[in-house]
């Protein structure tokens, strides 16, 4: 009866083509860009949803000048303000509202001495915002102590540093598949060169480039999808970990953690799509580059 011959997984035995140093870096590199694009959801969120705040919202300044009336200035204001189409609510913060606005910057002590401006909150309409440039100058023509603040340049940079954020955010994840292209590309060479007899034997009975390729190419395979499922599992119990955080000063990253694990709205589920593609991208990423190395150093050796 015919022999069958034995498959190249037992010609070159997993033993010696030991791949778990790289598995474990690469699972560490996906850790780092599972967090990575976190990172990004989180950011793009937040300033979503402070742009949303500013959009509805402007505030009058009020100063206590000399020889005028504050509560007169700022009765006068309001007045103004309700009758303007757009505005939605008109709410005045008291001494004490503002002085605690002041108190990270100055302190609670001597705030009784300084005179304190009032701050009056107008809430509008964002689909229908009113005409702030006429605002202004009605402001500036009736309560010359008043002073008119659409946030207009806070949401400008707001934007430009989201926007900043965003491209190292993926700065960050290129440098991750570059590192990553680079250590398959180095094991893939460790594991042809300790293997290099048993290469030579197999050329010599007539096996084909594409043929040895293919077989060892498989480790690969493995190794970027156990990688990539391992750093995505790490980094999801890293978001839970945060996300039980009972510390007064990491109530902000607790709440953020929650709502990246458990998203609240539809909408919010797609990005979390990008978790699940770190482990595709790294099965592919080491798939395809192992590949491509070792026909390469096949077709040198040959």
């Amino acid at each position: 009866m015919k022999q069958q011959s034995k498959p190249i997984g037992e010609i070159i035995p997993r033993e010696a083509a030991s791949l778990s140093s790289l598995t474990l870096t690469m699972a560490v590199m996906c850790y780092f860009a599972c967090l990575a694009i976190g990172a990004l959801i989180l950011i793009d969120r937040a300033v979503d949803g402070w742009s949303q705040g500013l959009a509805t919202e402007m505030t009058v300044q009020i100063k206590d000048m000399e020889g005028r009336d504050i509560e007169a200035d700022v009765a006068a204001s309001v007045a103004l303000l309700q009758s303007q189409a757009g505005v939605l609510r008109v709410e005045v913060l008291n001494r004490s509202e503002t002085e605690k606005l002041l108190e990270p910057w100055l302190g609670k002590i001597g705030l009784d001495a300084l005179p304190v401006p009032r701050i009056v909150a107008v809430h509008i309409d964002a689909k229908n915002p009113p005409n702030f440039s006429a605002i202004a100058e009605r402001l500036e023509a009736t309560v010359p102590s008043a002073a008119l603040d659409t946030h207009e340049q806070w949401q400008a940079q707001l934007g430009a540093t989201a926007t900043g954020l965003t491209y190292l955010g993926f700065l960050v994840l290129l440098l991750i598949a570059i590192a990553a292209v680079a250590m398959v590309v180095f094991a893939t060479r460790a594991v042809l060169d300790s293997n290099r007899q048993t290469v030579d034997v197999l050329h010599l009975v007539g096996a084909e480039d594409k043929f040895i390729a293919h077989h060892i190419n498989r480790r690969f395979l493995w190794t970027g999808l156990v990688s990539g499922c391992l750093g995505l599992i790490l980094a999801l119990l890293t978001f839970q970990a945060f996300g039980g955080l009972n510390l007064p000063a990491m109530q902000g990253l607790a709440h953020s953690s929650r709502s990246l694990l458990f998203p609240s709205q539809l909408s919010d589920v797609v990005p979390l799509l990008g978790f699940l593609a770190v482990p595709l991208v790294a099965t592919a990423l080491a798939l395809f580059t192992s590949q491509v190395t070792l026909l390469r150093m096949l077709g040198r050796i040959r």
